[in-house]
């Protein structure tokens, strides 16, 4: 989490989060600090998400 990025979405009047080098986990809410939760959860459920669909497992 420590290497999130976010940043507003002018257009979309949200809050997009992602974690650079962690394809797919990425995360949007009104404000930031649901941005931050979701991509906390996003992060958390990635490892199950990969071995549910027989993919390497992120180290």
């Amino acid at each position: 989490m420590c290497r999130a990025k976010y940043e507003f979405l002018q257009n979309d009047k949200v809050y997009y989060g992602e974690i650079p080098g962690f394809d797919g986990v990425y995360a949007t809410a009104a404000n930031l600090k649901d941005c931050r939760e979701e991509l906390l959860s996003v992060l958390e459920d990635w490892p199950l998400l990969s071995v549910s669909k027989n993919l390497p497992v992120p180290v």
